[in-house]
């Protein structure tokens, strides 16, 4: 591992809903003049092999993550795992679960939309996935794949309109099927031996579940992240360091669709490498 530079510790790619193949995102990140990027994806560990071999030859370290879906207080939650077991049969079966709970609600939110008169069938949305990526074991189909649909038939004119239409919160398409609880995943994450985060806290506005999350055993607060304002950025900071838990930082990258790159381009938010030693040592003193 290097011993100095940056990181971008949020990215996202094929595996899951990002445009990118795992190893592109280890050469954006080796481009954006990182020393190392974590691949996180949702609920699923299926990218990181493939990346962590490009890391190999970049001289780039890839740190093995993922970012688990979760629910409080009605809405998503979403916990970031680092340097967990990659090979721990329970968390691998644990994944699995939550991927079928995601398949759930791409099924719910389409009926929603064919309410709406919109004709749109998994079948076609997975058709879509397949020509950007293949079909691997592991991998799963989010919202920004549904959104593609919906661009390249003519019903919204950008990613960002198809959230703000029909896919994200408030939307006319928007579900929320049952989930664990972020705390589950706290636990999850460190019984498989990794360190958990809280991913873009600000995007919530709920800092009294911070709060219960850091009294949970939570690890870390994503202080740095696309959506984050400077003085969201300054707030999560120093709750975290007042808790004595970690600062972390990313992108959030999925990739440009239509121009519109979402959440921000790898590297745009990074924190010292220096973090990447704690959370293995975090991590280490999690496992069970």
């Amino acid at each position: 591992m290097a011993v100095s530079g940056f990181a971008d510790l949020h990215t996202h790619t094929t595996a899951s809903d990002g445009l990118h193949a795992p190893e592109d995102n280890v050469r954006m990140a080796k481009e954006a003049g990182l020393a190392a990027v974590a691949i996180t994806d949702h609920d699923t560990l299926a990218g990181l092999d493939s990346a962590i071999r490009e890391g190999a030859k970049l001289g780039i370290t890839v740190v093995p993550g993922v970012e688990i879906s979760t629910v409080a207080n009605g809405q998503d939650i979403h916990v970031l795992g680092y340097y967990m077991n990659r090979n721990d049969p329970l968390f691998l079966e644990r994944l699995a679960e939550l991927r079928s709970v995601r398949d759930r609600r791409n099924e719910m939110m389409l009926a929603k939309l064919n309410e709406l008169g919109i004709p749109i069938k998994l079948e076609e949305i997975a058709e879509i996935k397949a020509k950007k990526s293949g079909d691997k074991p592991g991998e799963t189909i989010g919202r920004p794949h549904i959104a593609d649909w919906l661009i390249q038939h003519g019903y919204v004119s950008s990613l960002r309109e198809a959230f703000d239409r029909y896919l994200g919160k408030g939307g006319q398409a928007y579900v929320n099927p049952p989930r664990i609880h972020p705390t589950q995943a706290i636990v999850w994450i460190h019984e498989a031996g990794g360190s958990a985060v809280l991913a873009h806290p600000g995007l919530y506005g709920e800092d009294e579940l911070v709060r219960e999350l850091i009294q949970a055993g939570l690890d870390g607060i994503e202080a740095y992240h696309s959506d984050h304002g400077l003085e969201q950025e300054e707030a999560y900071r120093r709750m975290a360091e007042e808790a004595g838990l970690f600062v972390t930082g990313g992108s959030d990258f999925h990739g440009t669709r239509q121009g519109d790159t979402f959440h921000g381009p790898i590297g745009n938010r990074r924190v010292g490498i220096e973090v990447l030693e704690r959370l293995q040592d975090r991590g280490r003193g999690n496992r069970i």
